[in-house]
């Protein structure tokens, strides 16, 4: 199923958690991505991190099709050759590290949801110049929790997504919601997480982030 802009912007907001994966074990990636459904997720990042990242990709796709409303996208896309090999076996939306200009573009005319890695002002304005509407603060172990806030106070319509070495402690989120984070992502942390306690431990947290104003 196709999701729009807007949709897939909406349930960042309303979720306020992506989690951001990658593996070359197709197996794998499907039980991790049936887990993390059953507890509520509905916004998924899948990363272009190796040679066999397409084919794993591919896959992931065709598994998830049996959740209508799940949604999948590919982060680590550089190139626009990486974002058209991705969006052409169904990738909802592209998430680059960096603010990679012909990837913006690529993204625009194909009524695609482009969300950029930014480390300064100056690329978050010019990321909403380019027509993006999410924001990836990136490195967000690196940058903080005080440059969301300064984001926010000059910027404040601008929707964020810090991602990067996030903790999914309660004390920590609600560190990065408080900054005013419209949502997080969260990789190799979160899976740990996952494998340790289960997806009724994920449920538990979506439900206490969800709570947050």
């Amino acid at each position: 199923m196709t999701h729009t802009k807007e949709h897939i912007v909406a349930q960042m907001k309303r979720i306020r958690l992506v989690p951001v994966y990658h593996t070359d074990d197709i197996t794998e990636a499907k039980t991790v991505v049936d887990s993390c459904y059953g507890a509520g997720i509905r916004v998924f990042e899948f990363v272009n991190r190796s040679e066999n990242a397409l084919r794993t990709f591919a896959a992931l796709q065709e598994h998830c099709q049996q959740y209508d409303d799940f949604i999948l996208g590919v982060g680590t896309i550089f190139n626009v050759e990486d974002a058209e090999r991705f969006y052409d076996i169904g990738a909802q939306f592209i998430v680059s590290p960096a603010l990679v200009k012909p990837v913006a573009h690529f993204a625009n005319q194909n009524d695609l949801l482009w969300i950029p890695g930014c480390g300064t002002i100056t690329e978050v304005h010019e990321a909403k110049v380019l027509n993006t509407d999410f924001i990836k603060v990136f490195p967000a172990n690196v940058l903080g929790t005080a440059f969301v806030k300064a984001v926010k106070s000059v910027l404040p319509k601008v929707n964020i997504m810090p991602t990067g070495g996030i903790s999914p402690k309660k004390e920590v989120l609600d560190q990065w919601f408080d900054a005013g984070a419209d949502c997080v992502g969260i990789g190799s942390k979160l899976f740990k997480n996952l494998e340790d306690e289960g997806s009724d431990a994920l449920g538990k947290m979506l439900r206490h982030i969800q709570k947050m104003d």
